[in-house]
């Protein structure tokens, strides 16, 4: 079978992994969430979520969630007659999380007769680079997927001897706000290999709300506020009603928490520098420091 020289990407992270391969060329059409690197912004956008998360508050954002989840309502929107006019080879997508891309099932109706379908559904950083050695593999580019892989595993494992022997802060990260989401999938281990240990997160589970008392029973000595799909400023203001008695800073979810991809592993780093400065040099990555209080309980103002 000949490598696909046209591929539509529904999926951020696989859209990020193409580029890294060299292959950018190769995308006729993304998402409207695919916005990096630069050279992909512009093309053709097959998939768009069908809210406006900017115009909503996060419990509104969870409340519309969960209503459209429940009733079995995909929350995107894919554009079966441009698909249909670009003519992919390859259409690239997720069956894991029905809130993060479009899956697999939202395009039973809208794809191609005969298009192949890859569906990626990575859970912990080993899947991660077995994504990226599926796509190599069938885009005819072996050898670069393993550059990238070992580029990956080369910041990971930096960090793990930097922060070897060294004390293990407790770590709450917020992959939602309001209600709190403990991070799941791929976050415990990101924490762990940071050198911190992550509080409630299930590594390789799915995240769960809980509710901010559950996390200060915890005792944790840093918060990091990463609603999946925002940047530092916005996860910041959103978070800015929280008045916890800990470190409590504010990240780029969307680029290096959220999307399993390589740059998880500047996540990686950007943690084991927020809980170990003085071994882990600073990757220069958005971080806002949140005001926090300090009595053991928290305000919600």
């Amino acid at each position: 079978m000949s490598p696909p020289r046209r591929i539509c990407s529904l999926l951020p992270s696989a859209t990020e992994i193409v580029a890294q391969l060299g292959l950018a060329d190769r995308l006729v059409g993304v998402s409207a969430e695919c916005r990096w690197p630069a050279e992909v912004i512009g093309k053709p956008v097959v998939s768009s979520t069908r809210i406006d998360p900017a115009a909503l508050t996060s419990m509104e954002i969870d409340r519309i969630v969960r209503e459209s989840t429940g009733e079995g309502r995909s929350l995107y929107a894919v554009d079966a007659e441009l698909i249909d006019r670009l003519e992919p080879d390859l259409i690239v997508t997720q069956d894991l999380c029905a809130v993060c891309a479009v899956s697999s099932e939202d395009l039973s109706t809208a794809c191609p007769l005969g298009t192949e379908i890859l569906s990626l559904d990575p859970r912990t950083l080993e899947d991660v680079a077995t994504s990226v050695y599926t796509l190599a593999r069938r885009l005819g580019v072996e050898d670069r997927g393993r550059a990238v892989v070992e580029e990956m595993w080369g910041k990971v494992q930096a960090v793990e001897r930097a922060v070897a022997g060294a004390g293990r802060p407790r770590v709450f990260l917020a992959e939602w706000i309001d209600p709190p989401y403990c991070g799941g999938h791929w976050i415990p281990e990101m924490i762990e290999r940071a050198g911190g240990e992550c509080l409630l997160g299930r590594r390789s589970e799915p995240s769960y709300a809980v509710s901010w008392e559950e996390v200060l029973e915890q005792h944790p000595d840093l918060v990091i506020i990463a609603p999946c799909g925002f940047l530092a400023k916005e996860a910041a203001q959103r978070a800015a009603h929280l008045r916890l008695p800990c470190r409590v800073v504010a990240v780029d979810a969307d680029s290096y928490y959220s999307r399993p991809a390589p740059r998880l592993a500047d996540g990686v780093i950007q943690l084991g520098h927020l809980m170990h400065p003085d071994v882990v040099p600073d990757p220069d990555l958005p971080a806002i420091e949140l005001i926090s209080r300090p009595a053991r309980s928290a305000t919600r103002i």
